[in-house]
């Protein structure tokens, strides 16, 4: 068994952290906040902290960064945390895991592949098209060893505010009430389940043959939000799903006020036509299928059952 290091408390932090501490790993949990799940340790302490993060990875085996800042604030706080995280593993000789998006590809006309160009004009991904560029450099260098992992918007048990569909999409379904989605419901597109994140991060850190290059994270075939929603009902056995889209124009008027609802708008190509993401390399090389639909949804609903009413 061996160290690792996870930056990050969140939806995806928690479940990798619980996940390597099933396996018997020691666990670290570093987080502004000093919070994560039981059964790890935990360091209250910014990402951005160089000095901190290696004094806390010494002897781990990997690094992992499942940070993730509020979308108004990637400029400003992304470079000196990506330089802190590539700083402490080239000090300590931990693998550098990072957690990423599909952001830098762009707009795409087709099934999204590892060697597509980060091409993106958008100021998020040309945020993490940097942050690649710098670690892959540093790796062919000789200085890190690393790999990343990119994954579509996330749905399953833990997402909430953070989701497109999490707490104001499968709440009101299962209450029989209209959930709440802001593009076409109709368009079909690949979303990635959640614990299918956790277990492709947690195989690819500490596994060579991950190192030196960017995967997609195992992701079921594409489907809509409608089918999302019609599937949670039926599991759930309430009225048939209603679904409330929220037009553009309101959107925009909400980010004259809501910094989040405003750097939306950089990403709506991704909800407007179909935007897939082809897995197959990752699924082929490690031998990890993404969690059916039937079988994310099925244990999506369980746990939103299983949450308190708030």
């Amino acid at each position: 068994m061996s160290k690792h290091v996870i930056v990050g408390a969140g939806q995806i932090g928690t479940l990798l952290a619980t996940r390597l501490a099933g396996d018997g790993h020691e666990v670290v949990v570093v987080s502004r906040s000093g919070s994560g799940p039981d059964g790890v340790a935990k360091v209250a302490a910014s990402g951005a902290d160089e000095a901190r993060l290696t004094q806390v990875t010494q002897g781990a085996a990997v690094l992992y960064n499942c940070a993730n800042p509020p979308y108004h604030r990637w400029t400003q706080d992304w470079p000196p945390m990506a330089a802190a995280l590539l700083g402490t593993a080239q000090t300590t000789g931990a693998v550098l895991t990072t957690l990423a998006n599909l952001y830098p590809y762009g707009e795409v006309s087709g099934p999204m592949t590892e060697d597509l160009p980060l091409s993106s004009p958008g100021v998020k991904g040309q945020v993490r098209a940097r942050m690649w560029a710098d670690t892959l450099r540093a790796h062919e260098e000789g200085r890190i060893r690393m790999t990343e992992l990119r994954a579509s918007d996330y749905y399953g048990p833990g997402v909430r505010d953070q989701g497109h569909v999490g707490e104001r999409f499968f709440p009101p379904i299962l209450a029989g009430k209209p959930a709440t989605y802001l593009s076409d419901p109709t368009v079909s597109r690949s979303w990635t389940y959640v614990h299918d994140v956790a277990a492709a991060l947690a195989t690819a850190g500490s596994d060579e043959r991950a190192y030196g290059r960017a995967w997609h994270v195992p992701t079921a075939a594409p489907f809509s939000a409608r089918e999302l929603a019609d599937r949670a009902a039926a599991i759930a056995g309430t009225a048939p799903a209603r679904i409330r889209r929220v037009p553009y124009w309101v959107q925009d008027a909400m980010g004259l006020a809501v910094p989040m609802m405003r750097e939306l708008k950089e990403t709506r190509h991704q909800f407007s036509r179909p935007f897939v993401l082809d897995s197959s390399d990752f699924e082929a090389t490690f031998g990890q299928r993404p969690t059916s639909l039937d079988d994310g949804v099925a244990e999506t609903v369980r746990w939103w059952q299983a949450q308190p009413a708030r």
